[in-house]
């Protein structure tokens, strides 16, 4: 369905897991957790794994902060993106990373929900990829002292909302951890 008619693939795309970026995170360990769920089903189904790291002034590179959460490691074969904007397409090279498997579909997880997942999902499907977001595995801080609404209620917002984006030519969807099902979309042989 993506308008990215000659790359049909699908991948995983996860998007600053790092220390210093979920460590207060809602529900950390679970969305950790389901992350974790869906990089064995992402390598068991030879989908490609692509990880993206931020980094800015309160995230120096380099830095304990900038890594990525002990209990998630990228393989050798597996890129990772370094970042320093929301959108993880802007200025890097992640179109050309996945333009190299032959994607066109991302599955997206990763935090935080209201910054960096919320702008590399619209700037993905302006791109022409379908995009899903993986309504369990994605995360954000408590911002409601700034006036933002509690974290659960910002991801809920942000499910539904991605639920009924929709674009010419282009799929948006989420959909629970546990009904992921790279098998169905082939391997990226």
């Amino acid at each position: 369905m993506t308008t990215l008619t000659s790359r049909q693939k699908a991948a995983l795309v996860i998007i600053d897991v790092q220390r210093g970026v979920v460590e207060h995170a809602h529900e950390r360990d679970a969305v950790i957790a389901n992350i974790e769920t869906l990089l064995s089903k992402a390598r068991r189904d030879l989908i490609p794994v692509v990880w993206v790291q931020h980094s800015d002034e309160q995230l120096p590179k380099g830095s304990d902060n900038w890594q990525i959460v002990p209990e998630l490691t990228p393989a050798n074969t597996e890129p990772v993106v370094g970042k320093n904007y929301g959108d993880a397409f802007e200025n890097t090279n992640l179109e050309a990373v996945l333009s190299g498997f032959g994607v066109g579909k991302l599955f997206v997880v990763g935090a935080q929900t209201d910054a960096c997942i919320r702008s590399t999902l619209h700037g993905a499907f302006v791109r022409g990829y379908d995009v899903t977001l993986v309504r369990d595995a994605h995360t954000t801080d408590d911002k409601s002292a700034w006036g933002a609404p509690p974290p659960e209620q910002v991801i809920a917002h942000t499910n539904l909302y991605w639920t009924y984006q929709t674009a010419p030519g282009r799929t948006a969807e989420t959909t629970a951890t546990t009904d992921v099902d790279f098998r169905a979309l082939g391997s990226a042989d």
